[in-house]
């Protein structure tokens, strides 16, 4: 009981940042210390609205910085009663609650705001074991200078991933996949898609790795030397009384430096490129 107090007293930070009509950005940082300094991080943030960026450094602790940026507020005349009419805005007297929870070296940002527009800044301690970060609308995600199995979730905005030891799996739906490596983790299968944008991976020259590979409306590049699958596409038919299909597997199958764990990318309306480490 005593340890759970403390978790709660001094790890469990809670920061409310104000909003002042004057203030176009404010920000705010917060400290959390890690229940077992120098061991492995897992750290877990998600927003509605905003963006983030995630970064390693030589410390022994996860700082947080926060940013409210006023001036992406709503419009003027937006949601405004009929009460209102013709009178400027004072300004919000709202707040927002960022919260960090830390319980054996594993580190949750969450915050209770669902609908403010705010910024993250996450400096981690570079051997992390994990990292799942996310947003939805009005913002992209950045990770750097990080190592361990990371993954990166976005909706309307594009995913940068630099400086990497490890394994990646990006996803977006309206923006550009950007990854670059620093060493692959051989053992994990990785997988970037969208929709709408490029996916742009780079890879050192030695990775061994299975490509499966789907680009519709764009095109495939690569400078390294890859044995593509001659027998691909795959046509499937099928005859069932008056249902009659054709389906046509257009994946493209390859290997690298003989074939590895399994790489997927799939883009809808943009181009992949699969770039060697230089």
């Amino acid at each position: 009981m005593k340890t759970l107090k403390k978790v709660v007293l001094f790890i469990c930070l809670i920061v409310t940042v104000s909003r002042l009509a004057a203030q176009s950005k404010h920000s705010e940082e917060m400290v959390v210390p890690l229940s077992e300094p120098g061991k492995p991080v897992t750290l877990e943030a998600h927003l509605m609205k905003g963006w983030i960026k995630v970064v390693g450094y030589e410390g022994k602790e996860v700082i947080v910085q926060v940013f409210m940026d006023s001036t992406k507020e709503r419009d003027e005349d937006e949601d405004r009663d009929d009460d209102s009419k013709g009178m400027k805005r004072i300004g919000s007297t709202g707040g927002m609650d960022v919260r960090a929870d830390e319980d054996n070296n594993t580190v949750r940002i969450s915050t209770s705001e669902q609908n403010k527009l705010i910024g993250l800044t996450i400096k981690v301690p570079q051997n992390t074991a994990r990292i799942d970060v996310g947003t939805i609308n009005d913002g992209g995600v950045t990770v750097s200078d990080v190592s361990g199995k990371i993954e990166i979730h976005n909706v309307n905005g594009g995913i940068t991933a630099t400086g990497i030891s490890g394994s990646v799996v990006a996803n977006t739906v309206n923006g550009d996949v950007i990854v670059k490596f620093k060493s692959v983790d051989a053992s994990a299968a990785m997988g970037f898609s969208n929709l709408n944008g490029k996916i742009d991976v780079t890879l050192p020259a030695d990775t061994k790795a299975n490509f499966k590979l789907k680009c519709q409306r764009g095109e495939m590049f690569t400078d390294f030397d890859i044995d593509v699958d001659k027998t691909r596409p795959k046509v499937e038919t099928k005859n069932e009384d008056h249902f009659h299909q054709i389906k046509i597997d257009d994946w493209v199958l390859g290997k690298i430096n003989g074939g590895g764990s399994e790489l997927v990318m799939e883009s809808q309306f943009g181009s992949i490129y699969i770039r060697k480490a230089k």
